[in-house]
């Protein structure tokens, strides 16, 4: 496993000969609390990751034992002026959009809190696996402020709008047992086992068709939203760039002699 280092506050772990990649949090004394300094860290991460094409899967974690993240560094933005805080929205949200666009599929990993900001990050994954310490919210109404790293958008789009509404208009925390039968979360493990069983299914990921799986997230990512005519228009878009692969030929090439594919990943 080898470790890279993206400013202060952010650790990129590589595992699996490279093809899982772990982004890991690590501002402890602020319960990774997102700075300015973590948000540019994290979107300078998330273009290295995206721009790396060994790297299949992506998952999200934090170093900190009580916390995933509890949101914006309020102290922080305590300290900024309105024309600062206007110039800085572009770096708040490089963060949030940074992790949503990457073009590989992203698992988080949360444990403990994950409260604003946080569960935005998480809200930017495609899956998030939870342990049952795990406490998520949108608590932003709350500061008087509302969720801008993508909550109002990408809440909705997970549990529906009146739910969704509830959660933010409340900014009431919901602990990890609600929040997987309200779809907060995706898959609930035990404590302590919210990395493990995420980098599980990452490598599981990771075995896939690199080809095939960026075209899937892409076709699910674009998707959303449209009518079924055209959600299937975006799919067959998504299925020509594949069909004449060479991954797609090693996937029938591996079936039919009954071995393990070496994809190409072209």
């Amino acid at each position: 496993m080898s470790e890279e280092r993206f400013g202060e506050f952010v650790l990129v772990r590589r595992h699996e000969d490279g093809h899982v990649a772990e982004l890991a949090l690590d501002r402890p004394k602020a319960m990774n609390a997102v700075s300015l300094g973590m948000a540019r860290a994290i979107a300078g991460a998330c273009t290295a990751l995206g721009e790396d094409r060994d790297v299949r899967v992506v998952v999200l974690t934090s170093t900190h034992e009580r916390a995933f993240c509890v949101g914006a560094d309020l102290k922080e933005r305590n300290s900024l002026s309105d024309a600062e805080l206007l110039r800085q929205r572009p770096v708040s949200r490089g963060a949030y959009t940074g992790v949503l666009e990457l073009p590989v599929p992203v698992i988080a990993a949360v444990h403990g809190y994950a409260l604003g900001g946080g569960f935005e990050l998480a809200l930017s994954c495609d899956v998030i696996v939870a342990d049952r310490t795990a406490v998520v919210g949108l608590p932003e109404v709350s500061v008087g402020v509302l969720p801008g790293g993508g909550g109002t958008q990408l809440l909705p789009r997970r549990v529906g709008a009146a739910r969704a509404a509830e959660l933010v208009f409340t900014a009431r925390r919901v602990e990890a047992a609600e929040a997987r039968e309200l779809g907060l979360v995706d898959v609930l493990v035990d404590e302590g086992r919210d990395r493990e069983e995420a980098l599980a299914m990452a490598a599981r990921i990771a075995g896939n068709s690199p080809v095939g799986v960026r075209a899937a997230k892409r076709a699910l990512r674009l998707g959303q939203g449209l009518d079924l005519r055209a959600g299937l228009e975006v799919e067959d878009a998504a299925w020509r760039t594949v069909a004449f692969s060479g991954d797609r030929a090693e996937g029938v090439a591996a079936f039919n002699e009954k071995r393990k594919p070496q994809w190409p990943g072209e």
